[in-house]
């Protein structure tokens, strides 16, 4: 699917053919849904054209707080459990 938005040039003043703006909006985009959880940081990386690493740090930049995926929960409870039993 392709998503057209109209912004009136008064709103977009150093953005040369809109590039830049038209990036801007697709970040802001991908943010607001990896935030909403509508959208994993896989997901996320995937729009954006990033590596997971790539993702993580963009998440960073941005100040958005890294959720945790099942995987996350998964590998934290096995340390735990082998923290338990010692």
């Amino acid at each position: 699917m392709e998503v057209v938005v109209s912004i009136p040039d008064k709103f977009v003043s150093d953005a040369p053919h809109g590039e830049a703006v038209s990036r801007q909006m697709l970040e802001a985009f991908a943010i607001e849904n990896y935030r909403q959880e509508k959208m994993s940081l896989g997901g996320l990386a995937e729009l954006l054209g990033f590596s997971i690493d790539e993702a993580n740090a963009f998440l960073k930049k941005h100040r958005i707080p890294r959720g945790l995926e099942l995987e996350d929960l998964a590998e934290d409870r096995r340390a735990i459990e082998m923290f338990l039993h010692e």
